[in-house]
């Protein structure tokens, strides 16, 4: 009887043991990351636009470093209960040290490349970079991989240490450049007189300038049309945005003084 109730206990521990290091590994998560989440919130971070965004990157990376760090810890406490050895483990850890290094040598160089990310402020969360190509807004910063997402929806998941070179077009200001076509027949002074007005009233009205809306004058003389060119400073990448707004109000503008702008025509003539 004392043999039964000895074994039902042992049984017992090996069920329930597991089960309590488990809930307390994912105890201590929410309680670390509710400190955390408190600390890279308060005000000081909200001060700028740009502090908070990089509060908000190390947030992620911190919390992904605690999170591994615990679930090592409560797979050790685990491995003690059904009699594994640690300590012949972590000694071992010593003489299989090297070959683990070559096995995970790519992971260890992208830790190495996501902590040197996050330090050298090459780029945040919410920041539009370009790397190899692809275009997009980084939505994940891991610490093994980067996720982009570009305006189709498309997620690129690049390893860190991949990631050699790349263009943020969140560090400085955007240009916004439209060019329109005029025909050869309308007065240039005249053209440039509208052109300049509607400038001034599209420096007025427009969002996410960083500077005045500008026409620079004619810069290209095409087939069938003198080009004009307009430029605008933007917040960070919107520039297209900003493109697409002055494109409409040129082009009611021009209407409605009745400027022709031209576009390509064919003149099919009768062989007779």
């Amino acid at each position: 009887m004392i043999t039964l109730f000895n074994k039902v206990e042992i049984d017992l521990k090996y069920f329930t043991l597991p089960i309590v290091y488990i809930a307390v590994g994912i105890i201590v998560y929410i309680i670390l990351k509710r400190i955390i989440s408190n600390v890279f919130t308060n005000r000081a971070f909200k001060t700028k636009r740009h502090y908070a965004k990089r509060a908000n990157t190390l947030k992620v990376m911190l919390l992904n470093i605690i999170k591994y760090v615990i679930i090592i810890f409560v797979a050790l406490a685990i491995l003690t209960v059904y009699g594994v050895n640690i300590r012949s483990i972590l000694a071992g850890l010593g003489i299989t040290a090297a070959i683990i290094g070559l096995a995970f040598q790519d992971l260890a160089k992208d830790l190495i490349a996501g902590f040197t990310i996050i330090s050298e402020d090459q780029y945040e969360l919410g920041d539009t970079i370009e790397v190899d190509g692809f275009t997009g807004e980084v939505v994940s910063i891991g610490l093994k991989t980067t996720r982009i997402r570009d305006f189709k929806g498309r997620t690129k998941i690049i390893a860190n240490h991949n990631i050699t070179e790349v263009i943020n077009y969140n560090l400085s200001n955007n240009l916004a450049i439209v060019d329109v076509g005029v025909d050869y027949n309308e007065k240039t002074d005249k053209v440039e007189k509208i052109l300049n007005d509607l400038c001034e009233r599209l420096t007025e009205s427009l969002d996410n300038l960083k500077g005045d809306v500008e026409l620079l004058g004619i810069t290209a003389l095409d087939d069938s049309a003198v080009v004009y060119r307009i430029v605008a400073k933007t917040e960070s990448t919107k520039q297209y945005e900003t493109e697409r707004k002055i494109r409409k109000a040129v082009k009611d503008e021009l209407d409605s003084k009745g400027i022709t702008i031209p576009f390509p025509q064919v003149e099919v003539h009768n062989g007779d």
